[in-house]
């Protein structure tokens, strides 16, 4: 009797997320099998150590049993209208409750949004490298995603004009992350205006992705994207994940302004899209309002003598010290380095093959950089949440295991060559 094979939907045949993947479900079976694993593929700020502010906890605990029953799909009053005094403090003018949706974190509010606007062969600008999330969304909604270069040596910074040229009459949206995951990168304002001017000459919606908006160091300033577009659709996803270390929370918010006429029926789409998932999880909701409106403690953690800011200095010390590694420019936002291989000196490397070997040889778990939608396979990603001590042992095992990548090179090549140099003895 043959065994049938349930075959996945092809949908998914160009959806990628090895943030999760083959990589990490290597790490979990080496865990299992007793290895000490560092993982530092993902940004889960309670994976080490840090805690949610306890006057959020507080507030979910006080409120837990009005949060029992479902609450109205755009979420919570209390959590829109705090999101809204937010936008206005940050110069957004104009913004309503109404204009704010509350979700399961911004994974799901993308995916919301993006199902909404899309038709079959719709196109999105998405910068590259990118959260791997936009792609996947784009292409799960039937859209095709358009790739915007932020290359190394412009510091990570899209050019405008080449953004400019990849417009076509299916283009529908232009996507936005800036602070930048995965490469730290904080956008200049006259990169932003020119994006801003760019979306509106061909009525484009700007997705802006701000999650990390209130994690900069040395004095990089985060734009809202939402103070520059004005004569088209912008909507600005955040959440509590990152800047309150509340992952585990899942709530996100989508903030819609610039010129909303004409976008009813995209903006009621959303809406029936949110009723269908009923709403969002009530308890973290609570929180909201208590986020916004408390002591920011993030600013603590980013200034000089923070954590955040001792682990970002330590990992720019382990690249400086290292033959083989470079960070150009240092990473100005978010809580990510985009590490490169200098190709000059280790020639034909590879990012997924050197992460598995990291992984199996000294146990740490790093993002390849091809995971990110890059042409290229020199870089890797990491995350500045373990202590300044850890992240010194990590660079001390990520120069050995490049140690050993080279001289393994180096004896492949002696050893191709050695047949050759005996036969012309003979």
């Amino acid at each position: 009797m043959s065994i049938p094979v349930i075959r996945a939907s092809q949908s998914l045949n160009n959806v990628r997320y090895e943030i999760r993947g083959k990589l990490a479900r290597r790490a979990h079976e080496m865990e299992r099998l007793g290895y000490e694993i560092i993982s530092l593929n993902i940004g889960n700020p309670g994976a080490f150590g840090f805690r949610t502010p306890e006057t959020m906890r507080l507030a979910m605990i006080e409120n837990l049993a009005s949060a029992e029953g479902y609450c109205h799909q755009k979420g919570i009053f209390p959590a829109r209208e705090a999101v809204v005094m937010q936008q206005q403090n940050r110069g957004v003018r104009e913004v309503t409750a109404e204009d704010v949706f509350i979700g399961n974190g911004v994974s799901e509010l993308i995916d919301l949004c993006l199902r909404g606007l899309l038709n079959d062969g719709d196109e999105v600008l998405v910068p590259s490298p990118d959260y791997p999330l936009w792609s996947a969304a784009v292409t799960l909604n039937g859209g095709r995603a358009v790739y915007y270069a932020c290359r190394p040596e412009n510091g990570f910074v899209p050019d405008p004009a080449e953004m400019a040229a990849l417009v076509t009459p299916r283009t529908r949206a232009i996507v936005l992350i800036n602070p930048n995951n995965p490469t730290g990168a904080v956008y200049p304002r006259e990169t932003l205006l020119a994006i801003a001017r760019l979306a509106e000459q061909h009525k484009l919606v700007v997705f802006s992705d701000e999650i990390y908006d209130e994690m900069t160091y040395d004095g990089a300033e985060s734009i809202p994207m939402a103070t520059l577009v004005h004569d088209t659709l912008c909507c600005t996803l955040s959440g509590l994940s990152k800047i309150w270390r509340a992952c585990g929370y899942r709530v996100g918010w989508a903030v819609f302004s610039g010129r909303r006429e004409g976008a009813g029926e995209y903006l009621q789409a959303i809406e029936l899209l949110s009723s269908l998932r009923l709403c969002a999880n009530v308890p973290g909701q609570w929180a909201v309002q208590t986020a916004i409106g408390g002591y920011q403690s993030i600013k603590d953690l980013v200034r000089p003598g923070g954590r955040l800011h001792a682990s970002r200095a330590a990992i720019i010390a382990g690249v400086a010290r290292s033959k083989y590694l470079q960070l150009t420019p240092a990473p100005q936002g978010a809580m990510y380095s985009f590490i490169g291989v200098r190709p000059d000196v280790v020639p034909h490397f590879d990012d997924q093959s050197f992460a598995m070997d990291l992984l199996e040889n000294r146990h740490v778990l790093v993002a390849p950089g091809s995971s990110f939608n890059v042409p290229y396979r020199t870089h890797f990603r990491i995350t500045h949440l373990p202590l300044p001590d850890m992240l010194d042992e990590v660079f001390r095992r990520l120069e050995d295991q490049l140690d050993a990548h080279v001289q393994a090179s180096q004896g492949a090549v002696a050893g191709s060559a050695a047949p050759l140099t005996l036969k012309a003895v003979r």
